[in-house]
């Protein structure tokens, strides 16, 4: 009788579709691309969770006199090289207003939605809606390194969430399991039992004596 597929062959019918596009979305916007594959769950698993985290730093590295966001800019000023951008970026879509907040402060604009993200200022005063780096150290303080770290989470996790779109999830190799198998029938535990009654082998077959003398 066959064994009945286990958790482990229907895992591994998962229509991962595209690939490269799974993976695209996936950084786009955390658990996009597992949507894409139908993987439902998962997708509003890893949104809730990524997304979360993400806000939540967000939030706790601003204030309302100060901008909200300060903890995710893009500046690499002499006096100030943003590093966890590195890491941030991962997160995708999310932190895009950083790279428009940057790219305006360079070309001398003034940064849109309140300094939403946007690189502060390196002098004394900055302009109004921009603080300073020393402004926003001085307010925030523990927050502010609180938030940089939570943003940071964010985009690494969603690394990992990009490589499942892009592979898949990971299964034991079957090449193992069927070694182990083949040893279990070979094993002599598992010989069926005889059948009561049914002779071993030849030699061990009953004779009947016959009499020899029979008168009629």
């Amino acid at each position: 009788m066959a064994a009945e597929p286990g958790p482990v062959e229907e895992q591994e019918q998962v229509e991962l579709k595209d690939p490269g596009l799974s993976a695209f979305l996936a950084w786009l916007i955390p658990g996009l691309g597992h949507l894409y594959q139908g993987r439902t769950a998962k997708a509003i698993l890893f949104f809730v969770c990524i997304m979360g985290t993400f806000a939540y730093g967000v939030c706790l590295g601003g204030r309302s006199d100060l901008g909200w966001g300060r903890a995710v800019y893009l500046s690499w000023r002499p006096d100030d090289k943003s590093l966890p951008f590195l890491c941030q970026i991962w997160i995708g879509l999310p932190a895009f207003p950083a790279l428009i907040q940057a790219n305006r402060v360079k070309s001398g604009k003034p940064p849109l939605w309140g300094g939403f993200m946007a690189p502060p200022e390196l002098g004394s005063d900055g302009p109004e809606g921009n603080p300073t780096l020393h402004e926003v150290w001085k307010g925030l303080s523990t927050r502010l390194e609180y938030a940089i770290t939570y943003t940071m989470i964010a985009g690494l996790l969603n690394i990992l969430v990009i490589l499942d779109a892009l592979a898949g999830p990971v299964f034991p190799e079957r090449k193992e399991e069927d070694e182990r198998e083949e040893k279990k029938k070979k094993s002599p535990k598992d010989k069926q039992p005889q059948e009561e009654g049914k002779p071993e082998s030849p030699d061990q077959v009953p004779t009947i004596d016959t009499p020899t003398d029979v008168k009629p």
